[in-house]
């Protein structure tokens, strides 16, 4: 028999098990951790990593970690994917049991404080102007390098393919990860990340922004030169930087400098608003 139907049929055997079911059908709509899944299913934190473990070895799961906690998801590429998705598909979306888990899940995230403030006049500009860029350009695969509590993951994330967000602080990674599940966004994933230092390949993404990471920054060359990197062809690097800390004129010549210094072509930087502006947006590319 071949490896690849033997592995199938490994893959069919993990998938038919009503308890794995439950556990699938939760990781496919957000990353999950072991205690949060131990919660909502009600089973014992030994039995779900046993299932875990089961689905890991079957590759209809992945497993990392972000900081000190590990958390499970549906990975989104690899050489089953097909296979994956084929059997994913078959988790009906009215099983009760399913919707309860998912409920309770959302409940559980909920009690975090997650709420954020009402986005500011200049904000929706902002993501106006995020959103009217790709009308232009489709997004593809999205890095959003400091995405902070993830409100341009959830604006763009309908938008893109898959979307990744980065963050150093696990607080505001905690909090994208609830806001995430709430806005019912599964495309979407977090890490842990130095800017200066990726864990990504190169060339893997379509569309890069730099989320007001480089006002302040040690080394925003270097951080730009990383983020180019990641760019595959015909990507687009978002400069994007608040005006709280430094005068429009003074970013929008430093985008200019740092994109020549990194073999980047940049348009005109925007102001937004364009009176009294509160965001500096550039787009460059390769």
């Amino acid at each position: 028999m071949k490896a690849t139907t033997d592995s199938l049929i490994r893959q069919i055997r993990a998938f038919g098990d009503p308890q794995r079911m439950r556990l699938l059908a939760l990781c496919r709509l957000a990353e999950c951790s072991v205690s949060e899944l131990t919660r909502v299913t009600g089973l014992s934190q030994p039995r779900v990593s046993q299932h875990l473990k089961q689905l890991v070895a079957e590759g209809l799961l992945e497993r990392f970690r972000d900081g000190h906690f590990v958390y499970y998801r549906v990975p989104a590429d690899g050489g089953s994917a097909g296979p994956r998705r084929r059997l994913l598909a078959l988790l009906p979306d009215d099983e009760p049991e399913f919707s309860r888990d998912i409920a309770k899940l959302r409940e559980l995230r909920s009690q975090d404080d997650s709420s954020t403030e009402p986005a500011a006049d200049s904000d929706r500009l902002l993501h106006k102007a995020l959103v009217d860029l790709t009308v232009s350009a489709p997004l593809g695969k999205l890095l959003d390098i400091g995405c902070g509590q993830g409100r341009l993951l959830k604006l763009l994330a309908s938008r893109a393919h898959q979307v990744v967000g980065v963050d150093i602080d696990k607080e505001a990674r905690r909090m994208a990860r609830a806001e995430l599940l709430l806005a019912g966004l599964p495309n979407c994933s977090l890490r842990q990340g130095d800017m200066y230092s990726l864990p990504f390949a190169d060339g893997e993404f379509d569309t890069v922004i730099l989320d007001d990471v480089l006002t302040g920054a040690e080394k925003p060359a270097t951080a730009i030169r990383e983020a180019t990197r990641l760019l595959g062809e015909g990507g687009r690097l978002l400069f994007l930087a608040s005006t709280v800390d430094e005068a429009p004129a003074q970013i929008s010549e430093n985008f200019a400098r740092w994109a020549a210094d990194a073999g980047l072509r940049i348009s005109p930087p925007r102001q937004i608003p364009n009176n009294s502006p509160a965001w500096m947006l550039g787009v460059a590319t390769l």
